[in-house]
């Protein structure tokens, strides 16, 4: 045991020294992680003080590089960058006679890339702060975007972090893509009633396939244009701001799109550039591309990517997606973890992206003090959430991934009878001391299609015909409505140091999610929320939402999620037997409450 301690204390320094020598070459290189995680500022379009515009690209691998558009009247040699060393390339186009920008506000543009073996490929540029598609186009196109910008204030981090998770595009009972506009005028209020108090929003960084549910991203400095304008995206920001509310990006760093049209791949036309080359630089179960996280201008481009989301549109921070994808050579793929520290330090780590992540931490954290960042991570890397300065790699939380599944293998495989409350009390409870957990009974990964939500388990069928309460309530509802509550009351009360709800489940959506696609005949009749079904007065929803409701205003009185972790005093639970009972003393419940769940079945 102590040897096992040794190494891994061992790991976590080298892991320390690797981060230290990474912000010594930015020092050295750049000047500091400040000015480097600014490059929004210098790469792609930049307006300068007398309105002439300044363009920068990274390609490498390109002969050389035009840019055309609607400016010059698609004119792909007119406009050459000048070559520049360490594979940049520049253009400076001087203002009109008028003086205004050579390039409108909201007009198109297009990098004509040559590459080496003679090809010609149109791009957008890997910065592009805004991109679009024609109705019935399917390639997004670049589009210079340079309105005035408001200025946002945000709200203090909270100690009590209760998560909404929701998906702008989905947030309407209407059979169509919903837009921020909606989100802003529609959905804020209801959440804020709801007592959460941070929103994490899904599938805001542009991404050319819908379906992909926002996870095959292909413009990363471009919020989705389905659902409206970035002015629109910001406005929605500053609302959730103005209600106390803070707003996480779910940002995917962890992959990226194979498109090429209107994707970061072969952006110079080699295999290469952004990632690595193939076969390292593919994942092959989701089709994508892998970043080469030890490449000075992809770490600049990522880097500077989180600093253009939190300085543009004032975010307050991130979940990062796909975490233990990063983490390993293997990826994840046909890897158990059983927790035993060899999973863990390694030849399979990737030392690489480990740094990466603990870098883009120590800089948000620096640069932000009140930032909040979350790692979906499913194989219990230790020290996830420990910082930086301790060989950690510096997130404030993690996804307790292993509490969704236990309810689910619970409400597929055994009867009433036959829960084990001591066994749901351990999965609620397992986890480091020191690393803070966000817990949730569902998220997103529940309610896509091929699985169903909790309300669905439980009530299935039934809740179509028998939520209204002008009938008299079945055995089937009647059970489905009080353990939805106490799987949720418990999760929330032992599961972590923070809670996530994923939108539409709090008043227990009775369907599962899929994105038009060509095996729905491109149908938007599961892309949505029916939230017409809680606003009928006379159906049980209205029960389900005032329970989460009531719970979250309840947490925000006591703050049992901010307080120290919970300890089991007593237990008496004898499965099989008609009257199941355990009791949990907890610091975790002010003034020496306890938690008493009493589970009465029927023999």
């Amino acid at each position: 045991m102590v040897a096992l301690l040794l190494i891994t204390d061992e790991y976590l320094l080298r892991q320390y020294e690797l981060l230290q020598k990474q912000l010594l070459r930015l020092e050295e290189a750049e000047g500091g992680f400040e000015r480097f995680t600014r490059s929004y500022e210098t790469f792609g379009v930049q307006r300068q003080p007398d309105n002439s515009l300044f363009f920068q690209e990274w390609a490498p691998g390109a002969e050389a590089l035009f840019l055309t558009g609607d400016f010059n009247g698609w004119d792909k040699f007119s406009h050459p960058y000048t070559k520049k060393p360490f594979g940049k390339w520049e253009l400076i186009l001087p203002p009109k006679h008028d003086k205004s920008p050579a390039v409108d506000h909201n007009t198109k543009l297009k990098v004509v890339v040559h590459t080496k073996d003679g090809g010609r490929l149109y791009r957008n540029s890997p910065w592009a702060k805004y991109v679009n598609r024609e109705e019935e186009s399917v390639i997004y196109n670049w589009v210079h975007w340079d309105p005035p910008s408001p200025i946002h204030p945000r709200p203090k981090k909270p100690t009590s972090l209760r998560i909404y998770e929701a998906h702008v595009g989905i947030a309407s009972p209407e059979g169509k893509v919903a837009s921020y506009t909606n989100f802003t005028t529609n959905m804020l209020p209801r959440i804020k009633d709801l007592g959460y108090n941070c929103i994490q929003l899904m599938a805001i960084m542009e991404h050319a396939y819908y379906a992909s549910f926002g996870y095959q991203i292909t413009s990363f400095f471009a919020a989705s244009s389905r659902y409206g304008t970035p002015e629109e995206l910001k406005q929605m920001i500053d609302v959730a701001h103005s209600m106390g509310i803070v707003v996480l990006l779910d940002v995917v760093h962890s992959h990226a799109s194979k498109n090429t049209e209107d994707g970061l791949n072969r952006f110079d036309g080699s295999d290469s550039c952004f990632f690595h080359s193939p076969p390292r630089g593919e994942h092959s179960l989701w089709d994508s591309r892998l970043f080469n996280y030890s490449s000075w201008e992809v770490m600049r481009f990522l880097l500077s990517n989180l600093r253009w989301w939190m300085e543009e549109y004032c975010f307050d921070g991130f979940r990062f997606d796909g975490v233990t994808s990063m983490l390993y050579h293997h990826h994840g793929i046909g890897s158990g973890f059983s927790g035993d520290y060899s999973e863990y330090f390694g030849l399979q780590v990737d030392e690489e992206s480990l740094v990466y992540l603990m870098l883009a931490n120590h800089i948000l954290h620096t640069l932000y003090p009140d930032c909040i960042t979350v790692a979906e991570d499913v194989s219990g890397m230790p020290a996830l959430c420990r910082g930086v300065e301790e060989g950690g790699l510096g997130f404030d939380y993690r996804l307790a991934m292993a509490i969704p599944d236990k309810w689910i293998q619970i409400l597929k495989e055994l009867k009433d009878e036959d829960w084990d409350m001591g066994n749901i009390v351990h999965t609620l409870t397992n986890r480091r001391y020191g690393e803070k957990c966000i817990a949730y009974a569902e998220s997103h990964d529940q309610a896509l299609v091929g699985d169903k939500s909790l309300a669905f388990w439980l009530m299935d069928k039934e809740m179509y015909t028998n939520m209204s309460s002008l009938i008299a309530m079945t055995p089937v509802i009647d059970r489905g409505i009080q353990l939805h509550k106490m799987i949720r009351l418990l999760t929330h009360g032992l599961g972590g140091e923070g809670y996530l709800n994923f939108i539409g489940n709090e008043f227990g959506h009775p369907e599962w999610l899929d994105f038009p696609r060509e095996g729905n005949n491109q149908s938007y009749h599961y892309a949505r929320r029916q939230f017409n079904l809680l606003d009928t007065d006379h159906l049980r929803y209205s029960q389900l939402y005032a329970f989460d409701r009531d719970m979250n205003r309840t947490e925000d009185k006591y703050g049992w999620l901010a307080a120290p972790p919970v300890r089991t005093s007593h237990s008496h639970c004898t499965v099989g037997f008609s009257h199941t009972e355990y009791v949990i003393t907890s610091s975790q419940f002010q003034c020496g409450c306890f938690l008493r769940v009493v589970q009465a079945v029927y023999a």
